[in-house]
Protein backbone atom coordinates (compact mmCIF):
# COMPACT_ATOMS: atom_id res chain seq x y z
CA UNK A 1 0.00 0.00 0.00
CA UNK A 2 0.71 3.50 -0.55
CA UNK A 3 1.64 5.19 2.71
CA UNK A 4 -0.05 8.21 3.22
CA UNK A 5 2.22 11.23 2.58
CA UNK A 6 2.40 14.65 4.87
CA UNK A 7 2.02 18.07 2.97
CA UNK A 8 4.03 20.68 4.56
CA UNK A 9 2.55 24.20 5.42
CA UNK A 10 2.92 26.58 2.58
CA UNK A 11 6.63 27.46 2.33
CA UNK A 12 7.73 31.03 1.26
CA UNK A 13 10.05 29.56 -1.65
CA UNK A 14 10.34 27.05 -3.76
CA UNK A 15 12.14 25.62 -7.07
CA UNK A 16 10.47 25.33 -10.49
CA UNK A 17 12.06 22.21 -12.22
CA UNK A 18 10.42 23.68 -16.07
CA UNK A 19 10.86 20.20 -18.30
CA UNK A 20 12.33 19.79 -21.49
CA UNK A 21 9.11 19.65 -23.25
CA UNK A 22 7.49 23.04 -21.66
CA UNK A 23 11.09 24.87 -22.51
CA UNK A 24 10.95 23.64 -26.28
CA UNK A 25 7.09 23.59 -26.87
CA UNK A 26 5.32 24.94 -24.70
CA UNK A 27 6.97 27.73 -22.05
CA UNK A 28 3.43 29.96 -21.50
CA UNK A 29 2.56 26.30 -19.33
CA UNK A 30 5.71 27.08 -17.61
CA UNK A 31 5.01 30.64 -17.20
CA UNK A 32 1.40 30.05 -16.20
CA UNK A 33 2.23 27.45 -13.46
CA UNK A 34 4.54 30.36 -11.78
CA UNK A 35 2.23 32.91 -12.38
CA UNK A 36 -0.22 30.69 -9.92
CA UNK A 37 2.42 29.99 -7.81
CA UNK A 38 3.21 33.33 -7.15
CA UNK A 39 0.01 34.81 -6.74
CA UNK A 40 -0.43 32.76 -3.62
CA UNK A 41 2.73 34.39 -2.24
CA UNK A 42 5.36 31.65 -3.03
CA UNK A 43 8.61 33.07 -4.33
CA UNK A 44 9.33 30.85 -7.12
CA UNK A 45 13.04 29.84 -7.71
CA UNK A 46 14.04 28.91 -11.71
CA UNK A 47 17.74 27.27 -11.73
CA UNK A 48 18.71 28.36 -14.92
CA UNK A 49 21.37 25.01 -15.59
CA UNK A 50 18.33 22.85 -15.16
CA UNK A 51 18.39 20.46 -18.09
CA UNK A 52 16.66 17.22 -18.90
CA UNK A 53 15.78 14.56 -15.66
CA UNK A 54 16.89 11.71 -17.38
CA UNK A 55 13.83 9.93 -18.16
CA UNK A 56 14.15 9.31 -21.86
CA UNK A 57 17.17 7.48 -21.20
CA UNK A 58 15.86 5.72 -18.35
CA UNK A 59 12.74 4.20 -19.46
CA UNK A 60 14.81 2.70 -22.36
CA UNK A 61 16.96 1.30 -20.27
CA UNK A 62 20.42 3.20 -20.78
CA UNK A 63 20.30 3.78 -16.99
CA UNK A 64 23.89 5.09 -16.92
CA UNK A 65 23.55 7.33 -19.88
CA UNK A 66 20.14 8.25 -17.37
CA UNK A 67 22.73 8.86 -14.75
CA UNK A 68 24.61 11.26 -16.48
CA UNK A 69 22.15 13.88 -17.10
CA UNK A 70 20.27 13.10 -14.00
CA UNK A 71 23.40 14.15 -11.59
CA UNK A 72 23.32 17.39 -13.14
CA UNK A 73 20.28 18.20 -11.54
CA UNK A 74 20.84 17.40 -8.21
CA UNK A 75 22.65 20.05 -7.32
CA UNK A 76 20.56 22.65 -8.11
CA UNK A 77 18.70 22.39 -5.76
CA UNK A 78 21.11 23.40 -2.47
CA UNK A 79 18.32 24.64 -0.10
CA UNK A 80 15.22 22.86 1.62
CA UNK A 81 12.58 24.59 -0.33
CA UNK A 82 9.93 22.52 -2.63
CA UNK A 83 10.81 21.37 -5.32
CA UNK A 84 7.29 21.91 -7.85
CA UNK A 85 7.36 20.23 -11.56
CA UNK A 86 4.44 21.15 -13.85
CA UNK A 87 4.34 16.95 -15.55
CA UNK A 88 3.73 13.86 -13.67
CA UNK A 89 5.97 12.18 -16.22
CA UNK A 90 8.94 13.99 -14.75
CA UNK A 91 7.75 14.38 -11.58
CA UNK A 92 7.84 10.02 -11.47
CA UNK A 93 11.18 10.02 -12.51
CA UNK A 94 12.49 12.03 -10.21
CA UNK A 95 10.58 11.43 -6.73
CA UNK A 96 10.20 7.30 -7.89
CA UNK A 97 13.48 6.78 -9.61
CA UNK A 98 16.06 8.75 -8.60
CA UNK A 99 16.53 6.58 -5.37
CA UNK A 100 17.09 3.33 -7.43
CA UNK A 101 18.55 5.12 -10.59
CA UNK A 102 21.53 6.47 -7.95
CA UNK A 103 21.75 3.14 -5.60
CA UNK A 104 24.51 2.23 -4.26
CA UNK A 105 26.31 5.67 -5.92
CA UNK A 106 28.06 8.67 -4.04
CA UNK A 107 24.56 10.75 -5.02
CA UNK A 108 22.50 8.12 -3.08
CA UNK A 109 22.06 9.82 -0.70
CA UNK A 110 21.64 13.24 -2.44
CA UNK A 111 19.05 11.60 -4.78
CA UNK A 112 17.16 10.61 -2.21
CA UNK A 113 16.71 14.32 -0.47
CA UNK A 114 15.61 15.74 -3.37
CA UNK A 115 13.27 12.65 -4.37
CA UNK A 116 11.48 13.80 -0.94
CA UNK A 117 11.40 17.06 -1.90
CA UNK A 118 9.27 16.64 -5.28
CA UNK A 119 5.71 18.20 -5.98
CA UNK A 120 3.73 17.77 -8.58
CA UNK A 121 2.17 20.91 -9.84
CA UNK A 122 -1.86 20.35 -9.44
CA UNK A 123 -0.53 18.13 -6.12
CA UNK A 124 1.10 20.87 -4.59
CA UNK A 125 -1.90 23.65 -5.21
CA UNK A 126 -4.15 21.83 -4.23
CA UNK A 127 -2.83 19.93 -1.06
CA UNK A 128 0.00 22.53 -0.25
CA UNK A 129 -1.36 26.31 -1.60
CA UNK A 130 -4.91 24.55 -0.29
CA UNK A 131 -5.89 26.56 -4.23
CA UNK A 132 -8.79 28.67 -3.81
CA UNK A 133 -10.43 29.71 -7.34
CA UNK A 134 -12.67 31.87 -8.67
CA UNK A 135 -13.91 30.97 -12.05
CA UNK A 136 -14.21 34.25 -14.41
CA UNK A 137 -14.90 31.84 -17.70
CA UNK A 138 -17.83 31.17 -19.59
CA UNK A 139 -19.64 28.19 -19.16
CA UNK A 140 -17.24 25.32 -20.95
CA UNK A 141 -17.91 21.49 -20.78
CA UNK A 142 -14.12 19.54 -20.58
CA UNK A 143 -12.27 16.50 -19.96
CA UNK A 144 -9.37 15.82 -18.16
CA UNK A 145 -6.26 13.52 -18.82
CA UNK A 146 -3.86 12.11 -16.21
CA UNK A 147 -0.51 11.03 -17.20
CA UNK A 148 0.61 7.14 -16.68
CA UNK A 149 3.21 8.57 -14.98
CA UNK A 150 0.97 11.17 -12.34
CA UNK A 151 -1.17 8.51 -11.97
CA UNK A 152 0.46 5.36 -11.04
CA UNK A 153 4.03 6.40 -10.09
CA UNK A 154 2.97 10.04 -8.08
CA UNK A 155 -0.68 8.29 -7.18
CA UNK A 156 -2.07 11.64 -8.29
CA UNK A 157 -5.10 10.75 -10.58
CA UNK A 158 -7.44 12.77 -8.69
CA UNK A 159 -5.45 16.19 -7.75
CA UNK A 160 -6.25 18.03 -11.47
CA UNK A 161 -9.62 17.00 -11.54
CA UNK A 162 -10.21 18.40 -7.61
CA UNK A 163 -8.82 21.50 -9.27
CA UNK A 164 -11.08 21.73 -11.73
CA UNK A 165 -14.22 20.99 -9.61
CA UNK A 166 -13.73 24.13 -8.13
CA UNK A 167 -14.22 26.07 -11.39
CA UNK A 168 -17.90 27.10 -10.77
CA UNK A 169 -18.56 27.59 -14.67
CA UNK A 170 -16.64 24.46 -15.68
CA UNK A 171 -18.60 20.90 -16.26
CA UNK A 172 -15.72 18.21 -15.97
CA UNK A 173 -17.19 14.94 -17.94
CA UNK A 174 -15.32 11.60 -17.39
CA UNK A 175 -14.03 9.66 -20.45
CA UNK A 176 -14.22 6.42 -21.36
CA UNK A 177 -11.37 4.21 -20.20
CA UNK A 178 -9.49 7.16 -18.59
CA UNK A 179 -7.23 5.88 -16.96
CA UNK A 180 -5.46 4.37 -20.92
CA UNK A 181 -2.30 5.12 -21.50
CA UNK A 182 -3.16 8.01 -24.36
CA UNK A 183 0.43 6.56 -26.36
CA UNK A 184 2.79 8.72 -26.26
CA UNK A 185 4.86 7.34 -23.46
CA UNK A 186 8.28 9.61 -24.37
CA UNK A 187 10.93 7.67 -26.54
CA UNK A 188 7.73 5.07 -26.61
CA UNK A 189 5.90 7.22 -29.60
CA UNK A 190 8.90 6.81 -31.34
CA UNK A 191 10.02 3.47 -31.32
CA UNK A 192 6.51 2.65 -32.04
CA UNK A 193 4.87 4.95 -33.81
CA UNK A 194 2.21 2.03 -34.97
CA UNK A 195 0.90 1.28 -31.75
CA UNK A 196 1.36 4.95 -30.32
CA UNK A 197 -1.16 5.99 -33.44
CA UNK A 198 -3.77 3.62 -32.30
CA UNK A 199 -3.60 4.07 -28.87
CA UNK A 200 -4.24 7.93 -29.50
CA UNK A 201 -6.72 7.61 -31.87
CA UNK A 202 -8.31 5.14 -29.62
CA UNK A 203 -7.74 8.24 -26.47
CA UNK A 204 -9.34 10.93 -29.06
CA UNK A 205 -12.31 8.99 -29.78
CA UNK A 206 -12.77 8.66 -25.72
CA UNK A 207 -12.73 12.41 -24.96
CA UNK A 208 -14.80 13.26 -28.35
CA UNK A 209 -17.25 10.99 -26.91
CA UNK A 210 -17.90 13.08 -23.77
CA UNK A 211 -18.79 16.27 -25.97
CA UNK A 212 -16.25 18.13 -23.96
CA UNK A 213 -15.28 21.00 -26.16
CA UNK A 214 -11.61 20.54 -24.40
CA UNK A 215 -9.02 18.61 -23.03
CA UNK A 216 -6.48 19.73 -20.13
CA UNK A 217 -3.70 17.65 -18.78
CA UNK A 218 -1.09 18.33 -16.71
CA UNK A 219 1.86 16.62 -18.95
CA UNK A 220 2.98 18.32 -22.26
CA UNK A 221 3.92 15.18 -23.92
CA UNK A 222 0.41 13.97 -23.70
CA UNK A 223 -0.70 17.08 -24.39
CA UNK A 224 1.85 17.32 -27.61
CA UNK A 225 0.43 13.82 -28.74
CA UNK A 226 -3.41 14.26 -28.27
CA UNK A 227 -3.68 17.40 -29.94
CA UNK A 228 -1.63 16.72 -32.42
CA UNK A 229 -4.11 13.76 -33.32
CA UNK A 230 -6.94 16.03 -33.18
CA UNK A 231 -5.31 18.48 -35.18
CA UNK A 232 -4.39 15.70 -37.52
CA UNK A 233 -8.07 14.76 -37.89
CA UNK A 234 -9.35 18.39 -37.97
CA UNK A 235 -11.22 18.43 -35.26
CA UNK A 236 -12.50 21.53 -33.21
CA UNK A 237 -11.23 20.11 -29.26
CA UNK A 238 -8.39 21.66 -28.62
CA UNK A 239 -5.74 20.56 -25.80
CA UNK A 240 -4.64 22.80 -22.89
CA UNK A 241 -2.24 22.41 -19.81
CA UNK A 242 -4.03 22.36 -16.62
CA UNK A 243 -1.76 25.10 -15.66
CA UNK A 244 -3.05 27.31 -18.08
CA UNK A 245 -6.16 26.85 -17.98
CA UNK A 246 -6.14 27.55 -14.56
CA UNK A 247 -4.42 31.23 -15.03
CA UNK A 248 -6.80 31.99 -17.76
CA UNK A 249 -10.08 31.51 -16.07
CA UNK A 250 -9.16 32.87 -12.71
CA UNK A 251 -6.70 35.89 -13.49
Amino acid sequence: MTPVKLYPPKPEKVYFFGTCLIDLFYPGAGLDGIRLLEREGIEVVFPQGQTCCGQPAYTSGYHDEARAVAVAQLDLFPESWPIVIPSGSCGGMMRTHYPQLFAGTEHEAQAKEVAGRIFELTEFLLHVCQLRLEDHGQPEKIAMHTSCSARREMGLAETGPALLSRMGQVELVEQARAAECCGFGGTFAVRHPEVSAAMVEDKSQAIEATGATRFVTSDCGCLMNIAGRFEHQDKAIEGEHIASYLWRRTS
